[in-house]
């Protein structure tokens, strides 16, 4: 059985304009929930000095100042992330830590203490905003060269709906916005793109295969070959961020849950708007 994914077009330009509008609304609104690597703060690692004092037993010694504890290594070692004020002098940022270490005492041992300042943290988000400009101009290049006409511009909208989405989602669940989201962006716009190439990939054989098929059933017949490689490849990575999401920490569940996201909405917007877009160009008397 072939699946009518064209007799839905204009339902999906509904959905996305409704899921822009509200990307922009809670940006707008709500902002990004900048982590310590963009707003500054405090990094410790630490591991402590008996099994009995516990990941839970720290947070609640540490509970005044909203830590963010994960588990990392096989020796017992705990990352501790502590915000600090807007604007904390040199002076604050370093009582902040002489603070921190007089309530943990000689409970735990110190291998690493880090100090992330209003200024590098101001300097990461730059980079961040750079790194993402950069591969969107890049990608954005790469499709005009790779395509022509509809193709382009069915990836570029598509392309750019992708990174609303994905910045509006952070916004919107009020995930941590990290280097690591930096990270979860690039990649889960590089999985969208792969999936958009070899869908148009198949349309532009099919074009030249059926040359009287209505263009909404050359879509369908498409999507519809290429579904099984496009489920199956979405499941296996899906499952990979699963197994993240249970044997990982906080920072890694984070992870699995914006990826996960993000190969759900590439696959979407591969499927629908890209091939939507595509299809107002009449690509049929073009290719005869």
């Amino acid at each position: 059985m072939q699946l009518k994914f064209m007799k839905y077009r204009k339902l999906s330009y509904w959905v996305s304009g409704i899921l822009v509008a509200l990307s922009f609304l809670s940006l707008a609104t709500r902002g990004l929930n900048y982590g310590i690597d963009f707003a500054g703060g405090i990094s410790m690692e630490i591991t402590p000095v008996s099994a009995e004092y516990t990941v839970d037993k720290m947070r609640g010694d540490l509970a005044e100042f909203s830590p963010e504890l994960q588990s990392v290594g096989n020796n017992n070692a705990v990352l501790v992330r502590v915000g600090l004020p807007k604007g904390a002098t040199d002076e604050q940022q370093n009582q902040r830590v002489r603070e921190i270490k007089d309530i943990l005492g000689d409970k735990v041992e110190y291998s690493q203490v880090q100090i992330v300042g209003p200024k590098i943290g101001g300097e990461l988000v730059r980079g961040g905003i750079l790194a993402i400009l950069i591969s969107f101009v890049l990608m954005s290049v790469y499709i005009w060269i790779r395509y022509k006409g509809g193709y382009a511009v069915g990836s570029f909208v598509s392309l750019i709906l992708d990174f609303i989405l994905m910045f509006g989602f952070f916004s919107v669940v009020g995930m941590e916005f990290n280097q690591t989201s930096i990270a979860v962006i690039l990649m889960g716009i590089g999985y969208s793109i792969n999936d958009k190439v070899v869908n148009y990939d198949r349309i532009e054989e099919n074009i030249k295969k059926y040359h009287k098929m209505p263009m909404t059933d050359l879509i369908d017949l498409s999507v519809n070959e290429m579904l099984r490689r496009t489920v199956m490849t979405s499941t296996s990575t899906i499952l990979a961020m699963v197994g993240l999401y249970i044997f990982g920490g906080g920072m890694l569940q984070d992870f699995a849950v914006a990826m996960t996201f993000a190969i759900v909405m590439g696959s979407l917007t591969s499927i629908y708007i890209s091939n939507v877009v595509l299809y107002h160009f009449n690509l049929r008397d073009t290719d005869k």
